[in-house]
C-alpha cells in the first residue's frame, strides 16, 4: 500500500471551514464601543489573528486594556457571537471525501477550544474531526505554532513529513512552517493570494472542491 504524502491534515476553522465574520465584528463594536475606543474603518483586519494582537496592534491597548477588551468581547460571543456563524459552501463535502480517502482531519485554531468544539458541533463538523484544538481562556497557546504543537502532542504525531496545515490567513503559513510542517493557502476565506504567497504558502487552493481535489494528489 502506498504511503500518502499528507495523511494528517490539520486546518484552521474561522476563515477556512466556517465564515465566523458576523459574530466576530458584532463582538468586536460591542466591545470597543463599551470601551469607548473608536470602531477602526477596516474591521476586517480583526478576522484571523489572536484578540491579544489585533487590540494592540490596530487599537493602540495596552495590556490591562487588551484582557479588559477580551473579556467583553467573550461576553457577547460565549453566548450569542459564535453561533453567528455559517460553514462555507462545499466544506462538508470536501472534508467527506478526504476522510474516505482515510486522511486524519483535526482543528487547529487560535481560538479558543472551548468555542470551538461549540461551534463544530452545532454546525455539524465535529463527525469529520478526529481532534479538536485551540487556544485556552486564559489566553496561553494564542499563536499558531503554539496550537499545532498542541494538536500534534495530543494526536501523538512525532514524525511532521506526513502533516499539512491548511488556513486562509499568513498567520496559519507562518505558524506552520515555524513548526516544520507545510501549509496550504485557501482563498475563499479572509486572506488574498498575495498575503497567502508572501507569507510562502507551500499550495493555494480557490474553492474546497480545489482544496480536495489537491489534498487527494498529495
Amino acid at each position: 500500500m502506498t504511503m500518502k504524502k499528507y495523511d494528517t491534515l490539520l486546518f484552521d476553522l474561522d476563515g477556512t471551514l466556517t465564515d465566523s465574520t458576523e459574530g466576530i465584528l458584532k463582538c468586536l463594536v460591542y466591545a470597543l464601543e463599551r470601551m469607548g475606543f473608536e470602531v477602526p474603518e477596516d474591521k476586517n483586519r480583526f478576522l484571523g489573528p489572536p484578540l491579544c494582537s489585533s487590540f494592540a496592534e490596530f487599537c493602540g491597548m495596552n495590556e490591562e486594556q487588551t484582557r479588559e477588551a477580551i473579556s467583553i468581547f467573550r461576553e457577547r460571543y460565549s453566548t450569542v457571537g459564535l453561533f453567528e456563524n455559517r460553514v462555507y459552501e462545499g466544506i462538508p463535502e470536501m472534508l467527506e471525501r478526504l476522510k474516505k480517502d482515510g486522511r486524519r482531519l483535526m482543528v487547529a485554531t487560535s481560538k479558543p477550544e472551548a468555542y470551538a468544539v461549540r461551534i463544530c458541533e452545532r454546525f455539524g463538523l465535529a463527525p469529520y474531526l478526529e481532534l479538536i484544538g485551540g487556544a485556552e481562556l486564559d489566553g496561553s497557546r494564542d499563536y499558531k505554532d503554539e496550537v499545532i504543537e498542541y494538536v500534534l502532542g495530543r494526536a501523538g504525531i512525532a514524525d511532521r513529513s506526513g502533516v499539512l496545515m491548511i488556513g486562509d490567513r499568513r498567520q496559519d503559513v507562518i505558524g506552520a512552517h515555524s513548526t516544520g510542517i507545510k501549509c496550504m493557502g485557501i482563498l475563499w476565506g479572509y486572506g488574498s493570494v498575495e498575503e497567502l504567497s508572501e507569507a510562502g504558502a507551500d499550495f493555494i487552493a480557490e474553492t474546497p472542491g480545489n482544496a480536495a481535489d489537491i489534498l487527494l494528489l498529495v
